[in-house]
C-alpha cells in the first residue's frame, strides 16, 4: 500500500505504537509525515473512456435513492486506462456495492464489449449468494452492447444505467477505480505482462488488507464474507 491515505495508516498503526509505548495523536501524525515530505497528493484524470453517444439501448437507473443492505445486491462497473512503457491498456472492474469488494476485472489493449464483459464473468463466478443482483454502470456503448447484455441475461442479472451524462451517479465504481490508481498502479510497468501482475497483486491487497472508512475500518473481503455469512446461517441464502 505504498500512498495509503494517513487515517487508515494511523488505524493499522495504532496497536503497535500503543504496544512501544509511542504516544502519537492522529493530527501529530499528519504533522510529522508532513515534516518529512511523505503526505500524498491525489492525482486528477482527465481522460474519458465513456461512448455514450449510441443508438443501444439504455436501461432505467435502478440504484437512484436506493440504499444498499446487502452484498451481491448491486454490482457496480467501469472502464479506465492505465500506461505502461509499450502502450495504453484498459482495467474492467466489477465491484460489488456494499462490501466494495472487487469480484471481477480484466485488462486489456482496448475497449471492445469482447473484453469487457470478462471482468462481469469472472464476478459471477466470484459469487458466493444466488439473490437478486442489479448490474449498474454508466450508458457506455460496452456495457449497452449485446454481448454484454446476454451474459447479464444468461446469469439472470438486472441492468441498471446512470441517467444522461451524470458521472456522479457511478462514482463508486470511479471512486474504485481512483484508489487502485492512486494508491496502487502507481509505477510505469515495462509491458501488459507486468501491468496485469501487479493488478493482481494490488487487488488483493485492496480487498484484503486495505481498511475502509466507509466500512468501519474494515476490509471488502472481510465485510463481504461476514455479511454473505450471517445471511446463509439465517436461511436467506
Amino acid at each position: 500500500m505504498p500512498r495509503l491515505g494517513t487515517r487508515k495508516l494511523y488505524y493499522l498503526l495504532k496497536k503497535e505504537f500503543d504496544r512501544q509505548g509511542i504516544k502519537i495523536g492522529r493530527d501529530a501524525l499528519f504533522d510529522y509525515l508532513g515534516s518529512e515530505s511523505l503526505l500524498i497528493k491525489p492525482k486528477k484524470n482527465y481522460t474519458k473512456t465513456t461512448n455514450s453517444k449510441h443508438w443501444l439501448r439504455k436501461y432505467p437507473n435502478l440504484m437512484k435513492d436506493t440504499k444498499v443492505s446487502r452484498p451481491e445486491e448491486f454490482f457496480v462497473s467501469d472502464i479506465t486506462y492505465i500506461k505502461s512503457r509499450k502502450a495504453t491498456h484498459y482495467l474492467s472492474l466489477v465491484t460489488d456495492a456494499y462490501s466494495r469488494k472487487i469480484m471481477g476485472y480484466h485488462l486489456s489493449q482496448n475497449m471492445a464489449a469482447e473484453n469487457v464483459v470478462k471482468a462481469m464473468k469472472m464476478a459471477n463466478q466470484n459469487r458466493v449468494t444466488n439473490t437478486k443482483l442489479v448490474h449498474h454502470s454508466d450508458r457506455g456503448l460496452q456495457y449497452c452492447s449485446s454481448v454484454y447484455q446476454r451474459e447479464l441475461k444468461r446469469t439472470n442479472v438486472t441492468p441498471s444505467m446512470t441517467d444522461g451524462y451524470d458521472c456522479y451517479q457511478n462514482a463508486l465504481a470511479e471512486r474504485i477505480n481512483g484508489i487502485l490508481k492512486n494508491e496502487f498502479l502507481i509505477y510505469q510497468c515495462k509491458d501488459q505482462d507486468e501491468l496485469k501482475q501487479l493488478i493482481i497483486e494490488s487487488i488483493n491487497t485492496y480487498n484484503n488488507k486495505r481498511p475502509h472508512m466507509s466500512l468501519k475500518m474494515k476490509t471488502p473481503n472481510f465485510v463481504h464474507n461476514k455479511k454473505t455469512g450471517e445471511a446463509s446461517f439465517s436461511g436467506l441464502i
